[in-house]
């Protein structure tokens, strides 16, 4: 890989980055060495200024990075241009550093592409203070508003009948997933967030969602790893613009909701999570500390509507894909639905318990699909030692979640889709402690309980209605499609009405 073809060849260019190479090289050899005392993780020899970049598929890095597993262990650094990046790997590792040294571990990594947009505001990547409160009211907000409850289930129920009725238009002819199944997992944030949903074709919509997918498949691009190694180089033209042109698009609309409920806003009548922010902001118009303010309200929504889209979105795509490639696993799904709930009572939370297999093949869903391998990476809070290495306050830590959801002591057949890893012999469900798609200790998805509703109800309610095939001549290819998570690649399958 050559690392200049991501910065362009003019000569401008090339004299820039050979002097910036010529300081950094400089500071390599100058800079003091750590004693023994603080010893990092061990890793592969960095070169200087590009690190380990050289030797890392930077399309595929969680990859690279299990494969560096193999030979440095659970615990190991890397460099990634000129910073340094300790990995964990495995799952007693993971929940070592996650769970029972949760608070040592609980800061966000400033990672720069997502500091670039969000300057430490909001839920996913904020900082100190700042996101405790975010995280503690959206949670409140979030439960205010029926997360969990029977509220929100009617919602869903009421979205996956519009769902159906997409797919149906198609009359079993091929179509592809993502736009369908995208809004609908939408319009649950929608509900939220704005107090209504939207149409499938409503422009705004439409545009949102857009720009989210776009996001985040642009923000696992090699060329955006290379921007997060190398930041003072921004001023060049890349992939980290478009991301920021992007989110500035996002950013006006979202005023635009913003300003119209501005108006409306009754306190007597709290019809959203963007109406209870108005709302709390009032409350503490006196405080000049407060965290109430456009920033966090604009980024808190984004973060919302690129977690709670994306994610759940690319999951229940994967599970369709997966039923399709494995017929006789959807069979066995449709005959416990048929057995539990009929083909005309509406799936409700409820039926959940009574249909392990079913929970079983959702729980392998997403431990198969490994929607965010990489999680989103942390840092410590303060200086720590850990399994006898030292690692500084503020370094970034990437516990790889795949490494979990794949790790061969905890599941019997790791790299196949095999509902009976959640399954006892005698067929009823079991939790497992490496079950972790959400992450885990204090920056576990806030969504989660929302997720494993939305994913329950729409994927019986489908189920129930429509058999999926694969369309003629398509193999379905289970290779992912990689961005900052890791969705189906583009392919179209037949909904077959039961």
């Amino acid at each position: 890989m050559s690392l200049l073809c991501f910065f362009g060849s003019d000569t401008v260019t090339l004299v820039l980055f050979s002097l910036l190479a010529g300081f950094c090289l400089l500071y390599f050899y100058i800079r003091p060495k750590p004693s023994a005392a603080f010893k990092l993780p061990p890793g592969p020899a960095p070169l200087p200024l590009i690190g380990n970049l050289h030797t890392l598929d930077l399309k595929m890095l969680y990859k690279s990075l299990m494969e560096l597993s193999v030979q440095y262990g659970s615990v190991f650094t890397i460099q990634l241009g000129l910073e340094k990046v300790v990995v964990l790997t495995g799952y007693k590792t993971v929940k070592e550093a996650l769970v029972d040294r949760a608070d040592e571990f609980a800061e966000r990594a400033k990672i720069p592409v997502l500091e670039m947009q969000t300057n430490g505001y909001g839920i996913s990547f904020g900082h100190g203070e700042s996101w405790k409160q975010m995280r503690r009211f959206t949670l409140m907000t979030l439960r205010d508003f029926g997360m969990g409850k029977k509220t929100i289930e009617d919602k869903i129920t009421e979205e996956a009948k519009f769902l159906v009725h997409i797919i149906q238009s198609y009359q079993g002819q091929p179509f592809d997933t993502t736009e369908p199944v995208t809004s609908a997992m939408a319009n649950i944030i929608c509900s939220i967030v704005f107090g209504d949903r939207f149409d499938y074709k409503d422009q705004i919509f439409c545009t949102i969602t857009k720009l989210i997918r776009e996001n985040f498949h642009l923000l696992g691009t090699s060329k955006v790893q290379m921007y997060n190694a190398f930041p003072f180089l921004g001023f060049l033209p890349g992939t980290h613009k478009k991301i920021f042109e992007n989110r500035t698009q996002m950013v006006q609309l979202i005023l635009n909701f913003y300003k119209e409920h501005e108006k409306t806003l009754n306190e007597n009548d709290i019809r959203s999570l963007i109406d209870a922010f108005l709302l709390k902001r009032q409350e503490e118009s006196k405080n000049s500390d407060s965290h109430f303010h456009d920033n966090n309200l604009v980024t808190s929504v984004i973060n919302l509507f690129a977690a709670g889209t994306d994610t759940s979105s690319s999951t229940l795509r994967w599970a369709i894909l997966f039923l399709a490639k494995y017929p006789k696993i959807q069979r066995s799904v449709q005959e416990e639905i048929e057995r539990v709930i009929g083909s005309e009572k509406v799936p409700r939370m409820e039926d959940r318990k009574r249909m392990p297999y079913t929970n079983a093949v959702l729980h392998e869903v997403q431990r198969f699909a490994n929607i965010i391998p990489m999680n989103i990476p942390h840092a410590t809070t303060r200086d720590t030692y850990f399994r006898g290495y030292f690692i500084p306050k503020g370094m970034q830590v990437i516990p790889l979640l795949s490494s979990v959801l794949y790790d061969k002591t905890q599941w019997e057949k790791p790299n196949e889709f095999n509902p009976s890893h959640f399954l006892d012999a005698e067929g009823r469900f079991v939790k497992k402690d490496a079950f972790m798609p959400f992450s885990a200790g204090r920056r576990i998805c806030l969504g989660e309980s929302l997720a494993k509703m939305e994913l329950f109800q729409f994927f019986t309610t489908l189920l129930q209605g429509f058999s999926f095939r694969a369309a003629p001549g398509d193999p379905l290819d289970l290779t992912p499609c990689v961005g900052l998570t890791l969705c189906p690649k583009p392919h179209q399958v037949c909904a077959v009405l039961r």
